[in-house]
């Protein structure tokens, strides 16, 4: 007989009331969950990116100066969209795509460009880059078993660096700054070049402990107690 199909409609999701009878559909709107607040932020901080890139093409002290400034607020803002979205109950789908990906576009575009102007060596690209798709492919492993592996601080010490790294490279040029006592002259490349040796360290760390911890948490999960 041609009855109706039991799986919802596209874009709706069955939700049950604690000892209700049966599901109802609560439809959900791709429309509204884009523009909500929190992604907005986030469309915006993608958005700064060409603007980022062209200032930091035209090299001169005043837009090193823009394309750092602009960088430096668009990548601390990382935690504005998330914050929000917890905070006015606002966590969707497409928020959970966005968040990660914007980070990774604001600094793989940064990190792109220096190459191009020959402030960053393409090898220090690549292995950043090599270690963002691993932890990502071992997240998205984990995610379907089940499993929640907790970020290390070192990849919160690599998160900073990297910031501070990227935003004296954009700076690129050298300042004096006047103490009480003496005066010095920072060279923002040197200091941005460091910060970045510095974030690719943790870097590695960060992603060797990470699979580790993914390695013992399969295998627990598994019953094996440990790899093989």
């Amino acid at each position: 007989m041609g009855g109706r199909s039991s799986i919802p409609p596209r874009g709706r999701r069955r939700t049950r009331s604690p000892g209700s009878g049966p599901e109802v559909p609560v439809t959900r709107s791709l429309k509204k969950e884009f523009w909500n607040a929190p992604n907005a932020i986030t469309l915006a901080r993608i958005g700064m990116i060409p603007v980022i890139l062209v200032f930091t093409y035209y090299e001169s002290r005043f837009n090193s100066f823009i394309a750092a400034l602009l960088y430096a607020l668009t990548s601390a803002t990382d935690f504005l969209d998330g914050w929000l979205a917890r905070r006015m109950g606002l966590v969707t789908v497409i928020g959970k795509f966005l968040d990660p990906l914007a980070d990774k576009l604001v600094v793989i575009s940064a990190l792109v460009m220096l190459v191009h102007l020959g402030r960053v060596a393409a090898w220090v690209v690549v292995v950043i880059m090599a270690r963002e798709f691993i932890v990502t492919g071992l997240r998205t492993i984990a995610a379907t078993e089940g499993i929640v592996i907790a970020a290390s601080q070192e990849g919160k010490y690599k998160t900073g660096l990297q910031l501070a790294g990227i935003s004296f490279l954009l700076l690129h040029y050298s300042y004096p700054i006047d103490f009480l006592v003496f005066s010095a002259e920072l060279d923002a490349n040197a200091a941005g070049t460091l910060l970045l040796y510095l974030s690719l360290f943790f870097s590695i760390w960060s992603a060797w402990n990470y699979f580790a911890n993914f390695i013992r948490a399969v295998y627990r999960a598994d019953g094996q107690g440990g790899p093989r």
